[in-house]
């Protein structure tokens, strides 16, 4: 019996660490990485040297990264940008090629948003990718999102199949905005011959609207990643944080799939050169915050005691949660805490706000791998450090802005909460394109107040770190999943998220793969969809309310409130319509800036008033 306990404890960490390094190289193996390739690797035709093209366009900005094949030597390393103007191209941009990697990035000011315009990168005399960049639609009421994670390559995840039917999807819906949270590549060696099959397979898609996408630990060529502000990781799995490749390996992952995103808020390499790309992005008069969950997280390994067979995973339930939120432990660290900070308090051409990250901040998973691979606590999670979490959750609470993910493998819909359940912001995170590592969202307990009918695995739950989350949806996989060809019973699929801007509420849906979404007949993982309000992205229960604004001579003002106790603003907000009460969480006297800019009117010393209080305030313009 012993024997036989050894054996499938000794087999189920060999497991386990396979199943985390995907397609790359096992823990403790060490392979060259191939951060470019020669035209001898790739020995595409000269016409069509150009792979791809990336794009965002913000606040006037257009930036937009060309992929090329390698270039042979002697070829021109100048890349050029042009747009169609009057029937005629016009040369615009150029720009020199990096030649690890292969990418032109292009950077262009003073963009006219107001128009759609037809681009083509061009090589040579012959090699040209086109597509569209998009008027800003600034007078659309609703701005729709498709969402994605996790494009495992393997067979057996289903990663063989062709993205045809997430291409066709998109432009059925005709998405305003892609963004990809993580994952894109599964090699662990090559990002950059899998990238370009990336950019093969969502061409059609990309070339024509404005795309997010940020890199996650496979990307980057690990199992998982603790960022720890750029150190270098010396243990197999990089428990002990930092990055396991080289930097110039790193610095061409990010390149190749975040050069195109507007500039960083604050551009100060982290250790060893290594860059950061965290920035806001407007479009549709929606704020777009994207952050970098794992870049300056701390890794777990040397910091807290283990619980279970790997430093990262905690399988002892009877562990005190509050023993691993160690001061040390670090998880946006002050740099993206200050960014969020500033983004939340500017509503700039703005009506409602996001944050997008590589994942949700929660452990939103109970199993791994398999069935039977109960895990307590995954400090891999954005539920670990507790501290890191709450600052975060504040963070966008205090601006309303729901928070979509990926990572995960399992798509979910919590509620976040920190003293209370539900009263922090929403958060999606969506399913995998293909999915390599399957997790269950499922509870040992029912969840508490839940809705009449739904499933025991919804309602009000406490994460493995005793994290406050009301689960609304998941969706698990089957308990014995299929091979790869069976995607939806490895729960793989994408998101879309509509945003409508005159009601402001927000509807996420979650889909399988290869359905038609337009057809009525198409339905949706249990659970969704599901609306919320803007509002309930700060679900905390009111102590107090300040008098009601009613406002004169502008709509839709934006209204900050700020303590006066301790000069620290409490929310801001940009409201719909003309009136507007405040709630306060605790009684004093506040001060209230309505407007913005130089339209900006500040009223000082505002007394709370009780629950059923009623007492306006007249602010005229």
């Amino acid at each position: 019996m012993r024997q036989r306990c050894a054996f499938a404890i000794i087999l189920m960490v060999v497991m386990s660490g396979l199943m985390f390094t995907a397609s790359g190289p096992a823990f403790g193996q060490r392979r060259q990485p191939k951060g470019t390739g020669t035209f001898e690797e790739f020995p595409i035709e000269r016409d069509k040297v150009i792979a791809a093209a990336l794009y965002t366009v913000s606040n006037k900005t257009l930036k937009l990264t060309a992929q090329l094949y390698p270039l042979k030597a002697g070829e021109d390393r100048t890349v050029r940008l042009e747009i169609k103007d009057g029937g005629e191209w016009k040369q615009i941009a150029t720009t020199k090629v990096i030649e690890y990697g292969w990418t032109a990035p292009f950077r262009v000011e003073k963009w006219d948003d107001t128009k759609t315009v037809t681009y083509r990168v061009v090589h040579g005399k012959g090699a040209f990718f086109e597509g569209t960049i998009r008027r800003n639609p600034v007078d659309k009421k609703e701005l729709v999102i498709a969402a994605f994670t996790g494009n495992s390559i393997a067979k057996a995840h289903g990663g063989d199949i062709s993205r045809d039917d997430l291409v066709n999807n998109i432009k059925k819906i005709d998405a305003d905005l892609l963004f990809f949270s993580g994952d894109q590549v599964y090699d662990h060696w090559k990002h950059y011959e899998k990238w370009l099959k990336f950019c093969n397979d969502f061409k059609e898609a990309i070339r024509g609207r404005p795309t997010i996408a940020i890199p996650d630990d496979h990307d980057v060529g690990q199992p998982n990643i603790w960022g720890a502000s750029g150190k270098k990781s010396t243990l197999p799995g990089a428990a002990d944080g930092g990055y396991a490749m080289p930097p110039d390996y790193v610095r061409s992952v990010e390149r190749a799939q975040t050069s195109h995103l507007p500039d960083p808020y604050d551009p100060t390499p982290i250790q060893r050169g290594i860059g950061v790309y965290y920035t806001s992005l407007n479009w549709g008069r929606i704020s777009f915050a994207i952050i970098e969950d794992r870049k300056f997280k701390t890794g777990p390994a040397g910091m807290i005691p283990k619980q279970g067979p790997r430093p990262d995973h905690i399988r002892n339930p009877e562990y005190d949660p509050k023993s691993v939120d160690v001061p040390q432990a670090r998880l946006l660290g002050e740099r993206q805490l200050k960014f969020l900070d500033a983004w939340g308090q500017d509503w700039t051409d703005s009506d409602m706000k996001v944050v997008l990250s590589q994942t949700i901040f929660c452990g939103g998973a109970h199993i791994h791998g398999r069935i039977g691979g109960r895990l307590h606590a995954d400090l891999d999670s954005n539920g670990w450090p507790q501290t890191g979490r709450n600052k975060a959750i504040d963070a966008m609470r205090k601006c309303f802005a729901v928070h979509i993910a990926g990572d995960q493998h399992l798509a979910t819909i919590f509620h976040h909460g920190i003293d209370a359940f539900g009263d922090g912001c929403y958060s999606f995170c969506v399913p995998s394109i293909a999915n390599l590592y399957l997790r269950w969202w499922r509870p040992l307990k029912p969840g508490a107040n839940r809705a009449a009918g739904a499933p025991e695995y919804t309602g009000d739950h406490l994460d493995g770190f005793h994290n406050k989350l009301t689960c609304y949806a998941a969706a698990n996989p089957d308990d014995r999943p299929a091979g790869g060809n069976k995607l939806t019973t490895r729960a793989a699929g994408f998101g879309i998220i509509r945003f409508n801007r005159k009601a402001r509420t927000i509807t996420f849906n979650c889909f399988p793969r290869n359905v038609d979404v337009t057809d009525p007949k198409t339905k949706q993982y249990p659970g969704w969809p599901k609306t919320i309000g803007q509002m309930e992205n700060y679900g905390r229960e009111a102590v107090a309310y300040l008098p009601t604004l009613n406002i004169k001579g502008q709509s839709n003002a934006v209204v900050k409130v700020i303590d006066e106790s301790t000069g620290g603003w409490v929310y801001a907000i940009r409201i719909k319509g003309n009136q507007f009460k405040p709630k306060v969480f605790k009684e004093g006297r506040y001060t209230i800036e309505v407007g913005e800019g130089d339209a900006k009117k500040v009223l000082k010393g505002v007394q709370s008033i009780g629950l059923d209080g009623k007492a306006t305030l007249e602010v005229s313009f």
